[in-house]
């Protein structure tokens, strides 16, 4: 539905929003076990300003925190709530449309492309302007221009950064391989990253336009336009800074960090409203069951709305949720230890208790892929050859999904096979969502023969005897001890024993990056609405450090995932995700699936709140009635 524009000012408040969980974006896209992943969002009141005067705060907990605030670095979603504040990228999603949809941000009108696909070219919007820095002549932010975005993506191709998200554009832009290698020659030969050397397929048209040649018409370029590490920043900001850049943001975004104390890292971190953003509106298309929680009212008002966003890190789920029991938090996701208590488990709905309270409930399917992986360059899990491959399809067999979808989940999750998530191309929408070819247990007997198969030594008891334990790396939490005490029960079932490794979220990335992990937990959410993404994921070039961290690698799946990239949707397109996703069940590089709904409950007095994950910008969308009179004071 569309409404008509206003322009109602209305009043300025402070706001933030709460714990993440284990959705990172794309490098380490969700790159947290279940622990992690439990950690929703939860938005409170608890800071105090200089001086003492509260001043209507609302608190976001953001889970472990950004380790950064460059987009080019960023590769979590502790990163991406944060950067969506502070920069912006050429598209955005439509907050309130669904299924998604992408509408220009930083552009004027959407991208018009050529004929054959492979010519983008691109017009800004006047008047968009960095935030003031003293990187600046005056400490007056200048306007962006089309260089910028040029200059932002280069930088994917930095040695000093990396490479670390150089895969979004990799052979994707014509030349821009060839300057990436050419760049990191030079470096290498001791002289400088030469920023202003071509690209052939980036061409400047002028201040505000410019157009992009690919190398291929990729489909899903125009979705990578919206995420996070393609957001445009200043050259004068990180050459100014250097290696503090990363915490001296300098964006377009709706928010600012006013002080230099305001990031704290791994405790908190304050961001103020852009007093000098421009003229930008509340949306006013919106789906017809929006109406009755009245996200279509406030249609035209000046966005940001709110003066400030507190954000608290937590590490843990429960600290949180005691606080917004007491009435000291706006909104949170529910933890699956707090389930029961305010849901019913027949009917998945708010218990009528708990909705004479006010509150107000929402269900967020997730683009999910939890899973349990394997390193396919492990000595013990890892190979292509048909007793390797036996082992891992064993150790899936022996494990049991539903069981955990219920023990820890309260049956809120969808349990399928293969890597893409319900909702997108390629799922199995059959029964029971099992693909053809299926190794999801528990199905003890099968997998005994497959230990067999595998070249090990099952005796009259039914247990494996001469396989050695496997290392199991997840990290820390109640949460993840709990899961891995599951899954240890349901291997020993067959006499498969785990040495569980738990670390911090920062040691599992790097023992995985590494390939030091053999076995390991992780939760990828979708980058965007195509199962592509997912598929990419044992794609051979993103090997570790890259989204491969199952280090798979077969040059027919390359193949057909290279073909893909450039197929328009429909049943064709289809058919090929459904063959490589059977492929990789076959070659199990990994356990699962599994995908969550994320519940999330808020205080009437918060306003305007539509929970997805899919992108994080809309908190300048929303809203407090600071008088509402059951708010606390």
């Amino acid at each position: 539905m569309r409404g008509a524009r206003g322009r109602c000012a209305g009043r300025r408040h402070s706001l933030g929003c709460g714990p993440t969980g284990g959705r990172g974006s794309r490098g380490h896209q969700g790159g947290a076990s279940d622990d992690a992943a439990e950690h929703g969002m939860t938005i409170g009141r608890s800071w105090v300003l200089v001086g003492g005067a509260v001043a209507g705060l609302i608190l976001w907990a953001c889970g472990l925190g950004p380790k950064t605030l460059d987009p080019v670095l960023g590769s979590t979603t502790y990163e991406n709530r944060c950067i969506a504040l502070l920069y912006e990228t050429l598209l955005q999603y439509k907050y309130l449309k669904r299924p998604l949809e992408l509408e220009p941000l930083l552009l004027a009108e959407m991208p018009t492309i050529s004929p054959d696909g492979k010519t983008w070219r691109f017009r800004l919007k006047k008047g968009v302007y960095f935030h003031d820095s003293p990187c600046f002549p005056g400490g007056k932010g200048r306007e962006m221009k089309a260089g910028d975005v040029i200059y932002s993506w280069k930088r994917l191709a930095d040695p000093a950064n990396k490479e670390k998200n150089f895969w979004l554009l990799d052979k994707q832009i014509v030349g821009f391989n060839e300057f990436r290698d050419e760049q990191a020659a030079r470096v290498k030969a001791g002289e400088k990253f030469d920023y202003d050397a071509p690209v052939s397929g980036m061409r400047l048209l002028g201040d505000y336009e410019f157009e992009i040649e690919l190398t291929e018409a990729v489909q899903q370029f125009a979705w990578k336009l919206a995420m996070f590490q393609l957001a445009v920043v200043p050259r004068e900001a990180v050459e100014a800074f250097g290696s503090k850049f990363s915490g001296r943001p300098v964006g377009t975004g709706p928010f600012i960090l006013a002080n230099e104390g305001d990031w704290l890292r791994g405790v908190r971190i304050r961001f103020t409203r852009n007093p000098k953003y421009r003229e930008a509106y509340y949306p006013d298309e919106w789906m017809p069951e929006d109406e009755q929680y009245g996200f279509h009212l406030p249609a035209g008002q000046r966005i940001p709305i709110v003066d400030r966003v507190d954000v608290t890190f937590f590490v843990e789920s429960q600290p949180q949720w005691l606080e917004f029991k007491a009435g000291r938090l706006d909104m949170t996701t529910v933890p699956d230890f707090a389930f029961e208590q305010m849901f019913s488990r027949r009917t998945k709905e708010l218990k009528r208790s708990e909705a004479r309270e006010g509150l107000v409930h929402f269900k967020v399917p997730l683009l999910d892929f939890i899973f349990r992986g394997f390193n396919m360059e492990d000595p013990l899990v890892g190979g292509y050859e048909p007793e390797k491959k036996a082992l891992r399809q064993a150790i899936s067999l022996a494990m049991d999904w539903d069981e955990l979808n219920e023990a820890y989940y309260w049956g809120t999750t969808v349990v399928y096979d293969g890597p893409i998530p319900p909702g997108l191309d390629g799922f199995p929408a059959g029964a029971g969502h099992r693909a053809p070819v299926s190794y999801r247990g528990p199905d003890y007997a099968r997998a005994r023969e497959k230990l067999v198969e595998a070249g090990y030594t099952v005796g009259p008891d039914g247990l494996v005897s001469d396989l050695p334990p496997i290392d199991f790396y997840t990290s820390r939490g109640a949460v993840s001890e709990k899961i891995v005490a599951l899954m240890e029960r349901n291997l020993a079932e067959v006499g498969i024993r785990l040495n569980p490794r738990f670390v911090d979220f920062s040691e599992l990335i790097e023992a995985v990056n590494n390939k030091k992990a053999p076995f390991f937990s992780f939760a990828w959410g979708s980058d965007y609405p195509d199962a592509e993404n997912n598929l990419a994921l044992f794609y051979s070039p993103n090997v570790s450090p890259g989204s491969n961290h199952f280090n798979y690698s077969r040059p027919e799946y390359d193949a057909m995932y290279e073909q893909i990239r450039t197929m328009p949707p429909g049943s064709e397109r289809t058919a090929m995700y459904e063959t490589m996703r059977d492929m990789i069940i076959e070659d199990a590089p990994y356990a699962g699936s599994l995908a969550r709904t994320r519940y999330y409950l808020n205080y009437p007095w918060l306003k305007n709140f539509k929970p997805t994950e899919n992108f994080f910008n809309y908190v300048k969308y929303l809203d407090v009635d600071m008088e509402h009179p059951d708010r606390p004071r």
